[in-house]
């Protein structure tokens, strides 16, 4: 059984990575999917964390992050993207990989730790998936985006962000050339298409909503 205190950093991050990249708040049944749980666990667990001030939340409506439970919120994205940076930089390996990883230690290295790492990588401003890391005040920067699904034909951006929660998606990208950083140019949205270096990628839908492009 995972520590009470891991349990809501869990929940804290999901809630907060929910709306990096859009602007809805999370609702319930969302965030039982993200986490992999009972709908009726995450309600429970949701009231506890309301009454601890960390969140809002109003019967059947959507969660989210009281200004305290942000600041917490916050801490513990820096700690796992920082991990991952490290992970690829330093340790080998690849950027499909260490996501699992950095769930299980972002809950136990030590904040003198976590700023040696920072030190090492001489304070990064992005992870291996193109996410903003928070620096120690927890600020992160942050581009005007479009999402690759939603970017209209002719657009040409570069990739700010690739989600990470398909590792199989992130190695054929991988093998198809396509990263963060790579520019990419829209070429149609119905079958999608990119070119991506000369190169022109049919991509599927899964791709069109893990992909983030400058605006």
């Amino acid at each position: 059984m995972r520590p009470p205190a891991a349990v809501t950093e869990d929940y804290l991050k999901t809630i907060y990575a929910h709306t990096e990249w859009q602007s809805d708040d999370i609702t319930p049944s969302q965030l039982a999917a993200r986490l992999e749980l009972a709908p009726s666990t995450v309600t429970e667990m949701v009231k506890k964390l309301a009454a601890a001030g960390l969140v809002t939340h109003r019967r059947y409506g959507s969660i989210s992050l009281t200004d305290e439970g942000r600041v917490k919120a916050i801490a513990v994205v820096r700690r796992h993207r920082l991990i991952e940076t490290w992970l690829v930089t330093e340790m080998g390996y690849t950027w499909d990989a260490v996501h699992d990883e950095a769930e299980i230690l972002e809950h136990a290295i030590s904040d003198r730790l976590l700023d040696a790492i920072d030190e090492r990588l001489g304070h990064p401003r992005r992870d291996p998936h193109g996410d903003p890391i928070p620096d120690a005040a927890g600020k992160a920067d942050r581009e005007d985006f479009v999402l690759l699904t939603d970017a209209v034909d002719g657009h040409e951006g570069t990739v700010l962000r690739i989600s990470d929660r398909d590792p199989e998606l992130l190695r054929d990208l991988e093998r198809r050339g396509v990263d963060v950083g790579s520019p990419l140019r829209v070429e149609s949205q119905h079958p999608l298409a990119v070119s991506c270096d000369g190169a022109t990628l049919r991509l599927d839908d899964a791709a069109g909503e893990a992909i983030w492009l400058t605006a």
